[in-house]
């Protein structure tokens, strides 16, 4: 048996006894968990936005591990391998996969912790361990690691790549926390003029500002497009990154793109949002969505390894498998206990 954290509904989990995960198809691998955390779509499942998510799954999507055992197909990871989890599992071998779209393999995509058992226990089954696990270095920090399990990918890919941040170029990134903080570190890799961080907590903000935000704003004053107006010359942004996930987060970066820039939305959606065309048709914008591929995991890899990214300052608390109700209660309170990233370990 092993312990796990189990969704039971919405509003509801309980950390349960469950049986350990064995291999159930020539490419899988079980994985010994050493360190895992906690995602804000972790919480959207919580909140009931997730329908793929039922009651009775193992939760978590992020990690590094320990292989115990691997399927006769595996050849390129063994047992006693260190290993960073990919939030994204997939086959290489699809119509999908082929195109580079991940998170849409006909076998895999976002399944851990969202339609197959997750993270947050002692043992997880990594299907597709070959294309869907990396052997992490030695001498690294695992900590920084699990980093790169999600957020890192997911803010490059959603948030930097969709949103073609380039040298010179003006940024917008409407959230503060872990996502908009993993937009922000990567976001300078290009180089960009201006990256402006907006949010509600001025702690975030500060963080921002450390982590290499040219400008913070705080937006509780409803006057945050204002200053982004003001800022720009009235011309608004070349990219607005949404890393909430509400109407309102979305329909402000409607106000702060300029004309010829990009909306790329990270943050997961639970409610309708409103497009206002009647302003926006005309102003040769584009808007897009992306569920995390994880196709950019090995370069940001190599990135952290070699101290041109470092995601380390983005963990704040640090909880065990035992305590891990207290740890979602403190990420849940993030502007109450300026938690950011939290690690737990089973």
């Amino acid at each position: 048996m092993m312990r796990a954290l189990v969704y039971g509904g919405p509003r509801q989990m309980a950390l349960e006894d469950r049986p350990r995960p064995d291999i159930e198809a020539p490419g899988d691998a079980i994985v010994r968990v050493t360190k895992t955390t906690i995602c804000g779509t972790d919480l959207h499942i919580l909140k009931g936005d997730v329908a793929t998510c039922l009651p009775g799954r193992v939760l978590g999507h992020e990690g590094v591990g320990v292989i115990e055992d691997v399927g006769s197909a595996v050849t390129t990871f063994k047992a006693g391998d260190r290993v960073l989890i990919s939030c994204i599992s997939s086959c290489g071998r699809c119509q999908d996969c082929r195109r580079g779209l991940w998170s849409h393999c006909a076998t895999g995509g976002w399944i851990l912790g969202n339609t197959i058992d997750g993270a947050q226990a002692d043992y997880v089954r990594i299907p597709h361990a070959e294309t869907s696990l990396y052997p992490i270095p030695a001498g690294v920090d695992e900590e920084a690691m699990v980093m790169l399990s999600d957020i890192l990918p997911t803010g490059f890919e959603c948030g930097v790549l969709n949103g073609k941040v380039s040298p010179g170029s003006t940024v917008a990134i409407v959230g503060s926390g872990p996502i908009g903080l993993a937009a922000l570190l990567t976001a300078q890799l290009y180089s960009p003029a201006e990256i402006i961080m907006i949010d509600l907590d001025d702690h975030r903000l500060e963080v921002a500002r450390q982590f290499g935000a040219t400008r913070t704003i705080n937006s509780g004053d409803g006057k945050a497009a204002e200053a982004v107006m003001a800022l720009t010359g009235a011309c608004g942004v070349d990219t607005a990154i949404e890393a909430v996930g509400t109407p309102a987060t979305f329909e402000l970066c409607e106000d702060l793109v300029a004309s010829g820039g990009v909306i790329a939305n990270i943050g997961v959606h639970g409610t309708p949002v409103q497009l206002h065309l009647e302003r926006l048709w005309s102003q040769n914008i584009a808007i897009t969505t992306r569920l995390v591929d994880a196709v950019s995991t090995q370069m940001l890899l190599n990135t952290v390894r070699s101290g041109k990214i470092d995601p380390s300052p983005l963990i704040t608390h640090h909880f065990s498998l035992d305590d891990i109700l207290s740890a979602y209660e403190t990420f849940g309170r993030a502007a109450e206990t300026k938690a950011l990233k939290v690690i737990i370990s089973p």
